[in-house]
């Protein structure tokens, strides 16, 4: 266990196995706060973890991968297997899913739906934290999530009884069944962080800035909680937004239509910003303020190089101290998700942006778990007991 409160972490500071840069001394958030979800009737272990994910990013911040549990670069669906666990001996206190293929029309031929379910009962055990996006598939068009040919998609699902509509309907339907069976082994609803309709702030989505106006985003947004909540009763969900930003950009641009406060639960930003250290530096900044100016807990929900490399396409030995760490260290968030590392067992390409243990920068990784900020499972507070001086409304 490397877990502390910051103040230890600060006394502790020039003992740290990883050259950890500065940061200004603090004390430890211990303030009381309320905090408010937009499903008012939340179940209790969804407001606990919520609770923790406000409290604990005034600590350190945990790391996620996605699909780290259900395959890795050399392994397909083996139970118990992480590309994490085999870089630093655990694995990431984030586990990261994609709903889509519950959801929409691929929900009778997906190969890893069952996987998907086990490994996030898995994670619950562990008492781990889970979050998931969805690359839905083009409802009107039938293509892919990335099909922005029509620009009328989300006109058309908020247009009440029509063809398209009646259809996503019931691709929510499917998500209410799944999210609203998923129980862990005390029989308690597992509460899942949900960021609908990521990228936003992008063109190449059918739901993003170049298929749908400021008003449909906003309206689809509202609609996706509403219908959720209240007509399917679902009440585990913590709801993320997670505009891309992957240069310098304004605070307000983390606010690109934003669907309103009583909307959104978790500030999420994804990242793709290459090396550029400084745009991440700036924008997990002013990602931070944001999460205090509202009361509501943030991070970065999507991270990373495609095979972490460099600019010269050569292996970067020192990636994760260098742009994950260093940018990010002693700011206030509380969780980084890498994305994905694809099945490719003969090594065919490099789409992988999370540690294996073939990378050169498989030994920095283990100083970037092994620094007093970085949270793994292991780390982990009780995600699921009520924080200390935090109450959810």
């Amino acid at each position: 266990m490397k877990y502390f409160s910051l103040l230890a972490i600060i006394i502790a500071f020039s003992c740290s196995p990883v050259d950890e840069p500065e940061i200004p001394q603090k004390e430890p958030e211990n303030q009381e706060v309320t905090l408010t979800l937009a499903d008012p009737n939340a179940t209790e272990i969804t407001r606990a973890l919520y609770s923790n994910l406000w409290r604990l990013q005034s600590e350190g911040f945990m790391f996620g991968h996605h699909d780290d549990l259900i395959y890795g670069r050399e392994w397909y669906a083996e139970a118990g297997r992480s590309d994490t666990k085999e870089v630093c001996g655990d694995y990431p206190a984030v586990f990261s899913v994609d709903f889509a293929e519950i959801m929409d029309d691929r929900h009778e031929t997906s190969d890893l739906n069952d996987h998907r379910r086990r490994t996030i009962l898995e994670a619950r055990a562990r008492g781990e934290v889970i979050t998931a996006c969805a690359h839905l598939n083009n409802p009107l068009t039938g293509g892919d999530s990335w099909d922005n040919s029509n620009v009328t998609v989300v006109k058309e699902i908020l247009t009440e009884g029509s063809e398209t509509s009646i259809k996503y309907k019931v691709w929510l339907d499917r998500l209410a069944d799944f999210v609203n069976n998923l129980k862990d082994e005390n029989g308690e609803l597992i509460p899942i962080i949900f960021r609908p309709y990521h990228e936003h702030t992008q063109g190449w989505s059918w739901w993003g800035s170049q298929c749908t106006t400021q008003d449909e985003f906003i309206d689809f947004w509202r609609f996706t909680v509403d219908y959720l909540t209240q007509d399917k009763s679902v009440h585990n969900l913590i709801f993320a937004i997670s505009p891309q930003l992957d240069g310098v950009a304004s605070p307000q641009r983390l606010l690109y239509r934003w669907p309103g406060d009583e909307y959104v639960d978790f500030i999420g930003m994804d990242s793709y910003h290459g090396t550029n250290t400084n745009a991440l530096a700036g924008n997990v900044k002013n990602l931070a303020a944001l999460s205090k100016e509202k009361l509501k807990p943030c991070g970065v929900t999507e991270t990373g190089i495609e095979g972490v490399r460099d600019n010269n396409g050569q292996e970067y030995a020192k990636y994760w101290t260098q742009e994950i760490l260093t940018p990010i260290i002693g700011k206030d968030i509380s969780l980084v998700v890498m994305w994905r590392n694809k099945y490719d067992p003969q090594y065919g390409g490099y789409h992988y942006y999370g540690p294996w243990a073939g990378h050169a920068s498989a030994g920095d990784f283990v100083d970037f778990y092994e620094s007093s900020f970085t949270i793994f499972s292991q780390d982990l507070p009780d995600m699921y007991t009520m924080a200390t001086g935090v109450t959810v409304n």
